[in-house]
């Protein structure tokens, strides 16, 4: 797929339009409303996930090189179907990280030989249109913003999981996580100078990355009346705690 071509542009376009309404639906609606849209996109996510690996095989195309689930977005994929059933801040933290980071990096420079209107166009940006939403209507939304150490326990994990991806690649001869080349499309490895030494510039960066992500959220909680209010109200509720009602006197 060429970058910023119509087809790029219509899924940018769903993105931009989506992220705000996941947020929107969180803060204004209900919490029924917010839990019954939230597991639609929970659901939607997985049959992206899922359909394109029925697709690779119904097509024939299904191979242990290049289709096993050892790639970041898999990950990424499963656990943003977690956050968005249960709405956990565990879960909500990881997605926020990994979605802003390299779901978004994906759906700005897409890694597709596909094209619209192939079935895997509809797959590759349904798990990292909506992992990306996830991200943002959970944090901003929901208010499940990232917790101190987040950034190093995020990457921490994705180290370990770089580590099953390079076992991968080893008995497969793939290059998942692209451990073994970069990307073809054009990609931030692109600038980070040959193997391996792009990798281990990659790894640099996206630390640099989940920083940022947590500084911007905790800028942004500062600033959030829902957040704002709650503290207020517990720092009341401590200042002036209900007093114990005696029991009655019996005679």
């Amino acid at each position: 797929m060429k970058q910023f071509s119509a087809p790029h542009l219509a899924a940018l376009a769903v993105l931009v339009l989506a992220a705000p309404a996941a947020v929107a639906v969180a803060r204004c609606c209900s919490d029924r409303v917010t839990r019954y849209v939230y597991r639609a996109l929970a659901v939607l996510i997985l049959c992206g996930w899922i359909g394109e690996y029925v697709a690779d095989v119904t097509q024939g195309i299904w191979s242990v090189r290049y289709d096993l689930p050892l790639q970041l977005t898999d990950l990424i994929t499963v656990t943003s179907a977690v956050a968005l059933w249960t709405r956990g801040r565990r879960a909500a933290e990881f997605v926020y990280l990994w979605a802003l980071s390299a779901s978004l990096q994906a759906t700005i420079t897409p890694d597709l030989s596909w094209n619209y209107p192939s079935v895997f166009y509809f797959t590759y940006f349904d798990y990292h249109v909506v992992a990306v939403v996830a991200g943002v209507g959970l944090a901003f939304g929901c208010g499940l913003y990232p917790r101190p150490g987040a950034p190093l326990r995020v990457f921490a994990a994705t180290l370990a999981w770089a580590a099953v991806a390079a076992v991968g690649d080893l008995v497969t001869g793939g290059n998942y996580m692209y451990l073994r080349a970069k990307p073809v499309s054009g990609s931030l490895m692109s600038v980070l100078g040959p193997w391996p030494w792009y990798i281990v510039g990659t790894a640099l960066v996206g630390l640099a990355m989940l920083l940022v992500l947590q500084w911007l959220a905790g800028q942004i909680r500062r600033r959030d009346p829902s957040v704002v209010n709650r503290a207020a109200a517990d720092a009341t509720i401590t200042e002036h705690p209900t007093p114990a009602v005696p029991p009655p006197v019996r005679s």
